[in-house]
């Protein structure tokens, strides 16, 4: 008895194993080529074959998601010491610089913002607690009346999208032109001397047909 309790034991560490093993692979892989890069290439780092990585993973997205809740605790990690900064203003700045150092220096969460929108719920349940937190920067920064009020959440992932070209463009012959290009957007996120916004913010419903539009535009090509 003991000994086929032993060989459970084992084959749950082997598995568990192997499936670290694949999403450190294809994390490694998919910063350098992007989430389309081919499994089996993925299997092949990871030293296991392609049916291991399929039953470990159904599908391509399913891998991705794995990958990406990993991204999520990073990016919890970072609005966390955006909160613990001494101001508001300070913080929101900490949390785009941070954010956006993430976003350039792994093409994977870049094609993950701009593509991907996992609909399983714990991804929707760690996305949320993320949301929940970069709020709270927001609300922060503009009751300290330093970020312009109109600026809202809807707003912040439409500014982090933006930088994905501009960090495509530059990444081989200025691969910190992003943070000259934040420093513009900064200046127009202050609350002093703000004009005015003549068109209204994205809903919520907004901005995930606006994200379903631009994966679907992206998977076109």
């Amino acid at each position: 008895m003991a000994e086929i309790v032993g060989e459970r034991v084992g084959g749950r560490r082997d598995a568990q194993r192997n499936h670290e093993l694949l999403v450190e692979a294809a994390r490694e892989l998919f910063m350098e080529q992007g989430v389309e890069a081919p499994l089996e290439e993925v299997a092949r780092r990871a030293g296991l074959g392609i049916g291991t990585l399929y039953r470990h993973f159904a599908t391509r997205d399913a891998l991705v998601e794995a990958i990406v809740e990993r991204r999520m605790s990073e990016l919890l990690m970072i609005a966390g010491a955006a909160l613990s900064a001494p101001d508001g203003w300070e913080g929101l700045v900490r949390l785009l610089e941070r954010t956006l150092e993430l976003q350039a220096g792994d093409r994977m969460l870049k094609d993950v913002l701009m593509r991907y929108s996992p609909e399983t719920a714990r991804l929707e349940s760690a996305r949320e607690e993320v949301r929940r937190s970069f709020e709270q920067i927001l609300v922060r920064a503009r009751d300290e009346g330093a970020l312009r009020r109109d600026f809202a959440l809807p707003d912040l992932a439409l500014l982090l999208w933006s930088f994905a070209p501009v960090i495509d463009a530059t990444a081989r012959v200025a691969p910190n032109a992003w943070r000259r290009h934040l420093r513009w957007l900064l200046d127009g996120l202050r609350a002093e001397a703000a004009s005015a916004q003549t068109e209204a913010v994205l809903t919520d419903e907004e901005l995930r047909a606006s994200m379903r539009a631009l994966s679907e535009r992206r998977t076109s090509r």
